[in-house]
């Protein structure tokens, strides 16, 4: 195999720009920096070492950049490094989900407005589905440091300013309240809810996906520093199953506000559990939307309060 191979991906989405390997010449003619993360591993082929957070940040600026043209991306130091192929397939499906709703044809407009519950420090969703199909995003946190850094982003891509709004959520146990007004109408949720239970199990997994990466790291001082993410973004009581449960009955409280209800489900088993709720809150629409990445398997699950979404034009 070659160092230039470029075979797809054919588990990504058909318009993911991600499904072939990462040019990385291009990616460093416009990021240099990551030229210092770059090897040839023992199969021939150009990569970087992915159990180091600073060569996944590195590549993450490098593709926002090339690809996005968006400057300047910096996460603070600890905070979750998302794997920018994965987040835009969310955003891929979302899009053809939309669609569905409208004439079958993407809606690439400014007038679509997504809300992006714990969009974090580095704001993927926002800046992705603004890059790609041109819409509009509120991004809500209950961390401000993640507030912050996401203005910062914002203030480096004078692009963006007219198109991304933040708000901190200031009352952790709720999800759309304080968020959602009687006035707002948001053409879809978009959401990656913390995956763990606890701070202790999130610390199992962080150490097991190093050891998975760099089998000669097993022992690692702190593995969720390593690989990234404070406390809300990688935990909450109830863990994925509880996240998604309230926000389904919050939900309940905006069915007339929110075209679109999403979010990624990582834990197959907890679908059963998922769809118990949502019949039990009376969604109209219920679906569930497979998303594969490599070797890690996933899916979006979405609902509607709306019996016929093609008729609700006023969300585009």
């Amino acid at each position: 195999m070659k160092a230039n191979d470029n075979s797809e991906k054919g588990n990504l989405h058909p318009r993911n720009l991600h499904r072939n390997r990462y040019d990385f010449e291009k990616l460093i003619s416009t990021c240099p920096e990551l030229n210092d993360f770059v090897s040839i591993n023992k199969y021939g082929i150009e990569t970087i070492d992915f159990s180091n957070p600073s060569a996944v940040k590195t590549l993450n600026k490098a593709l926002l950049q090339t690809y996005y043209d968006i400057q300047n991306w910096e996460i603070p130091k600890n905070y979750l490094c998302p794997p920018i192929p994965g987040r835009a397939d969310y955003i891929h499906y979302i899009a053809d989900l939309l669609a569905e709703s409208h004439n079958g044809q993407i809606p690439e407009t400014s007038y679509v407005l997504g809300l992006d519950i714990g969009t974090g420090s580095n704001m993927i969703y926002p800046i992705l589905g603004n890059a790609i199909y041109n819409w509009s995003f509120v991004g809500t946190d209950i961390d401000k440091n993640s507030i912050e850094n996401c203005t910062k982003i914002i203030e480096a891509n004078p692009k963006l300013i007219d198109s991304i709004s933040l708000q901190q959520q200031t009352e952790p146990r709720f999800i759309f309240k304080n968020i959602i007004t009687p006035e707002d109408r948001f053409t879809f949720t978009i959401c990656n809810p913390p995956f763990h239970a606890s701070a202790q199990e999130a610390n199992k997994s962080s150490a097991r996906k190093i050891s998975n990466l760099n089998p000669k790291d097993k022992k690692s001082a702190n593995p969720v520093l390593n690989f990234g993410g404070q406390n809300a973004e990688l935990w909450c009581n109830g863990g994925e199953i509880g996240f998604i449960t309230q926000m389904i009955y919050e939900s309940t409280k905006y069915p007339s506000q929110v075209l679109w209800f999403t979010t990624l489900v990582s834990k197959k088993e907890n679908l059963s559990s998922i769809y118990k709720t949502l019949k039990k809150v009376n969604a109209a629409l219920v679906k569930t939307i497979e998303m594969s990445q490599g070797q890690k398997n996933s899916r979006i699950v979405v609902w509607s309060f709306f019996e016929n979404p093609n008729s609700q034009k006023h969300f585009f």
